[in-house]
Formats: structure tokens, sequence, C-alpha cells
């Protein structure tokens, strides 16, 4: 069975020898800096994993697994560009290194070159694989969309908050499962199957992040801890707090919210302590697990190589004890 680490350096070398061209200079270079920054390359890591798990050909799915990265990095190359970051994964963002007129041109190459990958396929699946990457990738923006809807809201409910994250971050795992299993030769209710263990694990990973901004070590988790709290962002955490805080708990995290100009330590400090009080943690811990077991039924439920199963079974639990 190949390992994670094997099949995140196949999927550097191919990102690395992708022959991306020289000019215009400022058309395609930011498309190699972006790539370049690195990443988990989770997406593209389970859906090789995926095709395995049917005795596919990694090989085979190489194409539309860097596709799917492409696709990513598209998406957040916009993204950031709508957020105005000035950082991703700890260097400048694209329209700051450059600009916004740039990093818009380049991600529309980028949206074009996903595609392209996305296509070399086996011509008897390329239908099925283009449905699910064009659901997937409307997902993603729907998502997106919702989630600069909840900028501009009062208040958000959980369930919102959980359909957001659904569609801007777990739709993309489950899609590039489903689509590492039908090149791997998977039936179609494995492949459905597949889907669910990705939406859901990509569900329970953002979760995740959402205690990592608050309760993560700053050393390890790679940007500023308590970035959520201080932007006031509707969280998993937050939201549920707001819903379950009364008296002076909810005095205090009102004015928290509302302050102008707070000093940075004492609201991440007092916010936290909230939290703590609220057992809110705890509470996302509990959907994290909730969706972790959602997720690891549906794949039992497939027939597959017990051994490749573990593996998937492993790699699930690492992405979510992880600290970074």
């Amino acid at each position: 069975m190949i390992s994670v680490i094997e099949l995140q350096n196949l999927i550097n070398r191919a990102i690395a020898e992708k022959g991306i061209p020289e000019t215009p200079k400022e058309l395609y270079e930011p498309i190699r800096y972006i790539l370049s920054l690195g990443g988990k390359r989770l997406r593209p890591v389970l859906t090789l994993m995926a095709c395995d798990l049917f005795n596919g050909s990694i090989l085979k799915a190489l194409n539309s697994a860097v596709g799917l990265e492409v696709f990513h990095n598209f998406t957040l190359m916009h993204d950031d560009i709508m957020d105005k970051a000035p950082l991703r994964r700890g260097k400048p963002t694209v329209h700051t290194k450059w600009n916004e007129a740039i990093a818009i041109l380049s991600g529309d190459v980028m949206l074009v070159e996903a595609y392209k990958l996305m296509m070399e396929v086996d011509d008897n699946i390329l239908r099925q694989v283009l449905n699910v990457f064009n659901q997937t990738a409307v997902g993603v923006c729907e998502g997106q969309q919702l989630d600069m809807n909840f900028e501009q809201m009062d208040s958000a409910t959980v369930a919102e908050y959980l359909e957001m994250i659904r569609l801007k971050t777990a739709v993309l795992v489950g899609g590039g499962m489903k689509i590492g299993a039908l090149i791997g030769g998977a039936e179609e209710k494995y492949a459905n199957l597949l889907y669910q263990f990705g939406e859901n694990l990509g569900i329970a990973f953002q979760l995740q992040d959402d205690i990592l901004d608050v309760y993560g070590d700053p050393e390890k988790f790679g940007k500023q801890v308590g970035g959520d709290i201080l932007s006031n962002k509707k969280t998993f955490l937050l939201i549920n707090a707001l819903e379950l805080a009364q008296g002076i708990d909810k005095e205090e995290l009102v004015y928290w919210i509302n302050a102008e100009n707070p000093e940075t330590e004492a609201k991440i400090k007092e916010v936290t302590a909230i939290y703590n009080r609220l057992g809110i943690r705890q509470l996302a811990e509990t959907e994290i697990n909730r969706h972790a077991e959602i997720a690891l039924r549906s794949l039992e439920e497939i027939t597959a190589n017990e051994d490749k199963k573990q593996g998937l079974r492993s790699f699930a639990e690492e992405l979510l004890i992880r600290e970074n």
C-alpha cells in the first residue's frame, strides 16, 4: 500500500513538472508562485487514495488529482482578493505581490487548466467525471457567497454555518474522492458512499480548524491564534457562544464583539475564557466526532480491500487530531 507521504511527493512532483508557459510572465508567474506555496495536498491525496481503494491505477488518476489542486488554489487566489487577505501560508497573497487584475486573470487561467487536467480520463467516464467536477465547482462558489453573506448578517445559526462549510470546503473533498473512485472503476453506489465519506471528513476538518484558531499552538498552527476572535468571524464556536451565553457572559461577549480597536491580547483572552466557561470547545469536538462517525459508517458500507480502507481511516484520524 502506498503511503500518504509517497502520494504527497508524487503530487508535488507532478505539479513541479507541469509545463506552465513562461510568457506572458505576468499571467503565468503568479500560478507557479501559488502552487509552490505547498500545503497538505489533502484533496489530491484523497483522490488518489479513492482510486487505489478500488485497485485503479494511481497514475491514471494523477492528472485529475492535480486538476483538483489547481482548482483549489484558483479559489484561494480569488478568495484572497475578496477577503483582502495579505498573507497565504505565511507568504504574500498573489494580489498583494502583484495586483488584483493579475490575480483575477491568473486565477481564470487556473480554472481552465483545471478543466484540461480533469478531461485526461478515459472517454467512457469523462461525462461522469465532468458532471461531478461541475457540481463541485458550483458548490464551492455557493459556499463562498454564503461566507461573504455571513459577514453582513447580524447573526447566523449553527445549521447555516454547517451548510456554508459543507459547500465551501467539504464538497471539494467529497467530489475529489468520487472522481478518484470513478477513475478506479468503482460502482456508482460505492463512489457515492466515498463522496459521503469525503464530505463529512471535510466538515470535520473545517471544524477542527475553528478549534485550532482559538486553541492551537502558534508555533505549529502557522498563523495567528485568535484571528477569528479578533475579526468576529462567525465560526461554529462564536455562533454557539452567542446562542448559549446568558447574563454577564452574554454582556461580555457582546461588548468584545462591538469594541472598537480593542487591545488584541485582552480580547482573545476574555473571549476564550467565555468559550471555556460555556464548554464551546467540547461542543465543537462533539460535532467533529459526529461527522467523523458518519464518514466512517459510509466507508464501512464499501466492499473493498480492508488494508486500503484502514489507510483511509488512519489518514482521516491524522487530519482530525492535527495541530496545524
